[in-house]
This record gives structure tokens, sequence and C-alpha cells, in this order.
């Protein structure tokens, strides 16, 4: 079974920065995209970033300050967040999916969430 583990959420001051790393681990043969989601108190999930092969789309509200990378033989993504308002504040969540080892049968699925709060 595949899990993703998202770690690097905390307090930051506006203006600030943080960077967000998400860790894929079990049976897997390969992972075709992985996404940045937020979701704010009362408010829906969006997307925030995703990479898919490399090529990388971002939201409105984040281009520009936020980049998402992969580091593919770690099978991590990472979400660099820059010159961050308080509007950012939000639970953010891992996404990914692509092909579990030997069954190659498809997964997609979630983490945890780590919460990033950012004061003004």
């Amino acid at each position: 079974q595949v899990q993703l583990v998202e770690s690097g959420g905390g307090l930051v001051q506006a203006g600030g920065s943080l960077r967000l790393s998400c860790d894929a681990s079990g049976s897997i043969f390969s992972i075709n995209a992985m996404r940045w989601y937020r979701q704010a108190p009362g408010k829906q999930r969006e997307l925030v970033a995703a990479i898919v092969s490399g090529e990388t789309n971002y939201g409105d509200s984040v281009k520009g300050r936020f980049i998402i990378s992969r580091d593919s033989a770690k099978n991590t993504a990472y979400l660099q967040m820059n010159s961050l308002k308080p509007e950012d504040t939000a639970v953010y969540y891992c996404n990914a999916d692509g092909s579990e080892g030997i069954s190659y049968r498809y997964f997609q699925v979630w983490g945890q969430g780590t919460l990033v709060t950012v004061s003004s």
C-alpha cells in the first residue's frame, strides 16, 4: 500500500517562506503526478500546484510565489512557498497517483495534511 507523509508546516510571519515535503513510500512502480492541495477553515479544498512528467502548473493565487518540485529518485515532492500571506493559512495536503509495484495497479492516495499558519 502506498502512503504519503507531509512535513514542513508551521507558523510563519507574512512575507516569510516555508518548504513542505511529501514523501511517498510503499510498493511503487511509478508515480504519474504529485500535487499539493490546501483547505482553509470553512472553504473547499483547492489545488495549489501539480507536477506531471516534469511539467508544473499552479493555482492563480500562488503563481509567482510557490514552486513545486520533485525528486523522482526519492519519490518526494516539495512545495517552496515564498512571500506568504495570511490568506495562505490552511492545511496543505499532498496527493499522488501512479502504479503500484508488482501488480502495476493504479493508485491515488492522500497524505494526512500539514498545517501552515501565516500571521499578519
